[in-house]
């Protein structure tokens, strides 16, 4: 579905110096597979996200989605960003259907999928509540459903629950657990918390400190539904856990040369 072939990103700062983010970046993402994105602050990963999303050109290299070059925002890509961004003057149902609005499509045809969606987010009797009125983890279940609503075959999602508490941010992870496993839609989710990334992913692409690279491929072979709690896979979580922190504490910063885990075609 994703495939990021040889991609690299050079940013141009300030005062003329060339900020290297992105070195020969390779992955590629099966239909309805969950990969997460985890590494350092700065090695890159919502720069890779906003090049799968059409929202920059790679200095070199191609991303494609379905076989399809990315050269601009695409209709079948939703994404989710750090803040939901809601309109404060809108109501909860209209912040879901903004982009029917923008994209010029018929608002009666997509208002009953925006119902089924706050509906399955746990917000059924919210739709008139302006976005003052709840709480942020609130505010991202709404986010996640204007992502959601036109139905896109791949969501990106940009640290979309790093702001909230670790409860709240406990139960989202949880519930995105299950919309994926309901939905089935591909999924490319960034991250700094590897326990977040164990629970929902199916791989985890380690990234270097930067320039980014991809260091390893992780697969996660763990039963599903998965939960932060006590559960029968407690092992595999741990094992597959302290595998990646390993990752991530160790001061190598070279790609390995053969990366564990499945590796797909799209």
């Amino acid at each position: 579905m994703i495939r990021v072939d040889n991609v690299s990103q050079t940013f141009i700062g300030r005062r003329g110096a060339a900020v290297e983010a992105l070195r020969n970046i390779n992955l590629q993402v099966a239909e309805g597979e969950f990969v997460a994105a985890v590494g350092r602050s700065g090695c890159g990963k919502s720069t890779l996200l906003r090049l799968i999303a059409g929202l920059i050109a790679p200095t070199s290299g191609q991303v494609s989605i379905a076989g399809v070059p990315v050269h601009k925002p695409l209709r079948e890509v939703g994404m989710m960003f750090q803040s939901p961004a809601l309109l404060p003057w809108r109501s909860v149902l209209d912040n879901v259907l903004l982009p029917v609005e923008i994209f010029g499509w018929h608002r009666a045809k997509h208002r009953q999928h925006a119902h089924e969606l706050l509906d399955m987010v746990g917000l059924k009797d919210f739709g008139k509540k302006l976005p003052h009125e709840l709480s942020g983890g609130m505010q991202q279940r709404v986010a996640l459903c204007r992502a959601l609503i036109a139905r896109p075959r791949v969501l990106l999602m940009d640290e979309p629950f790093s702001a909230l508490d670790a409860l709240t941010r406990a139960e989202l992870a949880v519930e995105l657990q299950r919309i994926h496993m309901e939905l089935r839609a591909t999924i490319v989710f960034v991250t700094h918390s590897v326990q977040e990334a164990v629970l929902l992913a199916d791989r985890v692409a380690v990234m270097t400190a930067r320039p980014g690279r991809v260091r390893e491929i992780v697969s996660v072979d763990i039963p599903r539904p998965r939960s932060f709690g006590l559960n029968a896979h407690m092992d595999e979580v741990a094992i597959c856990t302290a595998r990646l922190h390993d990752l991530l504490l160790s001061n190598e910063t070279e790609p390995e040369s053969i990366p564990i885990g499945r590796h797909w075609a799209a």
